[in-house]
């Protein structure tokens, strides 16, 4: 997959461009599906947050950009429907914008639904994730960012990338450098520490920060 992932969604110009870059075609030509699952195992997060993410009533732009298309991909609905009538709804969409919340709750649902074993095969979609949408994707996320603890413990995720990341740098009170760095050293790996106009796009085998803001490359 060709992946965008954010700290707050497309919060700028340069995070647009790079997100119009991986698609190919404008974002009005191209279709979308949203996934909210990652709100509901926040202690923060819940339906009304999802009702936010769907709609775009939030400061995160992420699907109110303008889409061709806008459908809602719920996670824990789908071993209840069966691959032969989700995969294809998948594989139609252009990009899967992946919303916010607990990782370990989003890994749970993308391992338990399918989607996981399905994401070798979307080489031609776009993942943008926002915040937990974009930890899942990591090796691990650390026991900072761990409140819904999944049946297996511990705090590893897809690693579809070979990075972690500490999203919404500068946030206070807990988002802090400070911070970031002794998350770092706990994950003991590449990571990157971005605030909320910062993405990290990926290509293939190529990583580009993408960047109207602040971040740091914690090497492994």
């Amino acid at each position: 997959m060709r992946l965008l992932l954010t700290s707050a969604g497309v919060t700028n110009p340069s995070i647009r461009d790079a997100l119009v870059d991986l698609l190919g075609r404008p974002i009005e030509d191209s279709s979308a599906l949203c996934i909210p699952t990652a709100t509901y195992g926040s202690p923060w997060g819940g339906p009304a947050s999802a009702w936010r993410f769907i709609t775009g009533e939030t400061p995160l732009p992420m699907c109110d950009l303008g889409w061709k298309s806008l459908g809602v991909l719920e996670l824990t609905a789908l071993p209840s429907v069966g691959e032969d009538r989700w995969v294809p709804w998948v594989r139609e969409a252009d990009v899967l914008l992946v919303g916010g919340g607990d990782a370990m709750y989003l890994c749970h649902w993308m391992r338990q639904s399918g989607l996981a074993d399905l994401l070798p095969s979307l080489q031609d979609t776009v993942w943008v994730g926002l915040s937990a949408g974009s930890m899942v994707m990591t090796p691990r996320v650390g026991d900072e960012f761990v409140d819904w603890t999944s049946p297996d413990g511990g705090d590893s995720t897809l690693g579809v990338v070979d990075f972690s990341i500490f999203p919404h740098l500068g946030l206070e009170p807990d988002n802090t450098m400070a911070a970031a760095e002794r998350w770092a050293a706990e994950i003991a790996g590449p990571a990157y520490a971005i605030d909320d106009q910062t993405a990290v796009k990926v290509t293939g085998g190529t990583v580009e920060v993408v960047s109207e803001g602040h971040w740091k490359l914690f090497p492994s």
